[in-house]
């Protein structure tokens, strides 16, 4: 595992600016250059699981960027998982746009790769509950190369700010996804993930989907009663490999 140093930043878009907490390894070869990571967050900001999150790929030797995705609306926000918070983050969630968030993450990347330990052409993401489903959104952006979706739910229903749920948007991933669903998740029904597999089969897009039979949604949370260990273990094993995709 590389040293890491963590700092919080802020990202400066075309009309907002965003906060974002970065983690990346402590350099030891001046001519080394590296993946960049976005990860994007739950319904609950920028938290305490989101940022271990960043800095644990930090530690695989990336760059990692935690984008707020709840800037425009509330600057700051973090909270826990009791349940007045599960259905603020979920307010916070209705009021996304797609193009929005889509800005947002671009202004991530280009952060990312304005850094000189980060090799511009490899940048992936990965996100969780809401984040899974704005990972599968930013995955049609074309400098992803590599996405790890986390039971995002409504992929095949919905789209932040409306229109043609985000399942429509498949043919344009052009990188490599890997989805990642407890068969538990009461939130993600069995159907939808069939529906998820059989789109990116349909598009040919390079895949992988992840059926973990007696995890719930959250599972790879260890902050969340839904926490399943052995099916975080093995998510945690593919998302490496998927990254090392980019190295």
């Amino acid at each position: 595992m590389a040293d890491i140093t963590t700092t919080a930043v802020t990202l400066q878009g075309d009309d907002v600016a965003i906060a974002a907490y970065q983690a990346q390894p402590v350099a030891t070869n001046p001519d080394a250059s590296v993946p960049g990571i976005v990860v994007l967050q739950e319904i609950f900001g920028v938290n305490a699981h989101i940022r271990d999150v960043t800095e644990r790929i930090a530690k695989l030797g990336y760059v990692a960027i935690a984008p707020a995705l709840y800037q425009r609306l509330e600057p700051g926000f973090e909270t826990g998982y009791d349940p007045d918070s599960i259905l603020l983050g979920r307010q916070y969630k209705q009021q996304t746009k797609a193009d929005e968030l889509l800005t947002d993450i671009q202004t991530a990347i280009d952060h990312l790769q304005a850094n000189p330990l980060v090799n511009s052409a490899a940048i992936g993401c990965i996100g969780f509950c809401f984040g899974g489903h704005v990972a599968y959104l930013a995955a049609t952006l074309p400098d992803i190369k590599a996405t790890a979706s986390f039971y995002g739910a409504g992929i095949t229903t919905w789209c932040p700010g409306d229109g043609e749920p985000t399942l429509s948007r498949t043919p344009q991933i052009s990188g490599t996804l890997y989805g990642f669903f407890g068969m538990t998740d009461k939130s993600i029904p069995v159907e939808q993930v069939d529906a998820i597999e059989q789109a990116l089969q349909h598009h040919q897009i390079e895949h992988q989907i992840f059926r973990y039979a007696e995890a719930e949604h959250g599972f790879f949370c260890d902050q969340r009663g839904s926490y399943n260990a052995i099916a975080a273990a093995d998510a945690w094993t593919h998302v490496q490999a998927l990254f090392q995709q980019l190295t």
